[in-house]
């Protein structure tokens, strides 16, 4: 069931996603990832969580790059709405 938010989603406001793939995921923590909250959930197969707070664009861009390095997306879940 889909939690209810009373917040409101906006295309220039950032808000804090979570984005599930399979595997373990190298990133550059200098890099694109510095800011970015990396979990690894081991049961067997891994599974990287990278959390962030981000707006739409960045968001989309963040999708992309991980298309490009041919991972399968596992969910995309927004936690909550930015308050800026």
């Amino acid at each position: 069931m889909r939690k209810e938010h009373k917040e409101r989603l906006s295309l220039d406001r950032p808000s804090t996603y979570q984005i599930e793939v399979p595997r373990l995921v190298a990133v550059n923590r200098a890099g694109w990832a510095a800011e970015m909250a990396i979990t690894v959930e081991d049961q067997g197969d891994p599974i990287t969580s990278l959390t962030d707070h981000l707006d739409q664009a960045a968001l989309n861009g963040l999708l992309r790059r991980l298309y490009s390095t041919g991972l399968p997306l596992i969910s995309a879940v927004w936690l909550e709405a930015g308050f800026s």
